[in-house]
């Protein structure tokens, strides 16, 4: 068993239907290794969300499309309940809201919908296009830190973050001020990406405000992932930006694209710029 499903291993453990719906609750388990100072990637504690939600839908709707996030409190190192309150079982995408819990302590409320991805064709229109990031190799990877530079936190160990050299500057004390980031990513351990795993993929990287000279813990207050594909193997092209800072918050916007140039998700999170700088 790969890193993460180990931390996305989650065990239903009541279900009832009654005159308020339908509910399920889970119990999982966040893993320090996926922590970035003393909170749990909030990537990671929503991967471990979705997988209860593919879980209680898998047999119909597998696979997440929208998922939007409020991040309540930090999540930490330890157990975790999950309840999810079904809303809709329809023929293309099921609903529910959920909440991630631990030690009596409600840490983030989920709104989701759910489908199977395969189920989704039509034409394609698109104004963008896949970042031009070179080859991993030729990428800056964990490896490429100076010695003696700061501690890198648990969750880079869990993930092969490549950095386009041309986003690096941040890194070395010369931020660009373009507030822009853009890397490839794959799992450390080998394991390819899937749909709920993108969840984690669109809140990989380290704050855009690295690149405007502001480094920092940046929490998050509220991530809306858009999955509009399923990835195929290999390293997934992943691109940040910010455009507005403004009153001690800032916007990012995520672009996910996978090894075949198919574009498989899209995030926007509202986050605080790091507390130093507020």
């Amino acid at each position: 068993m790969s890193e993460y499903d180990d931390l996305t291993r989650v065990r239903r453990t009541d279900g009832a239907t009654g005159e308020g719906g339908e509910r399920a609750t889970y119990v999982g388990a966040l893993g320090d290794a996926w922590s970035i100072g003393a909170a749990v990637n909030g990537g990671a504690v929503l991967s471990v969300i979705g997988a209860a939600l593919s879980d209680l839908f898998g047999d119909r709707h597998p696979d997440p499309l929208s998922v939007s996030a409020v991040y309540l409190a930090p999540g930490t190192d330890g157990p975790c309940d999950i309840t999810i309150d079904v809303h809709r079982r329809g023929g293309r995408t099921s609903v529910a809201s959920a909440t991630l819990s631990q030690d009596g302590t409600e840490k983030v409320r989920v709104l989701a919908t759910y489908t199977d991805l395969d189920l989704w064709t039509g034409e394609t229109h698109l104004a963008g296009e896949q970042p031009a990031i070179p080859s991993p190799e030729d990428c800056f990877g964990r490896e490429s830190a100076p010695d003696g530079g700061p501690e890198q936190p648990p969750l880079t160990h869990r993930l092969d973050l490549r950095f386009d050299p041309a986003c690096i500057g941040w890194a070395v004390g010369k931020p660009s001020g373009q507030g822009m980031l853009q890397a490839q990513i794959a799992l450390a351990d080998g394991r390819d990406w899937d749909a709920v795993s993108l969840l984690l993929a669109a809140d990989a990287l380290v704050p855009t405000t690295f690149d405007l000279g502001i480094p920092g813990w940046a929490p998050t207050v509220e991530l809306t992932v858009h999955v509009r594909a399923k990835p195929a193997p290999g390293h997934l092209h992943v691109r940040h930006a910010t455009r507005f800072m403004t009153g001690g918050l800032f916007e990012e916007d995520a672009e996910v694209w996978d090894s075949a140039g198919t574009l498989v998700a899209q995030a926007r999170q509202l986050a605080m710029v790091p507390k130093d700088a507020r």
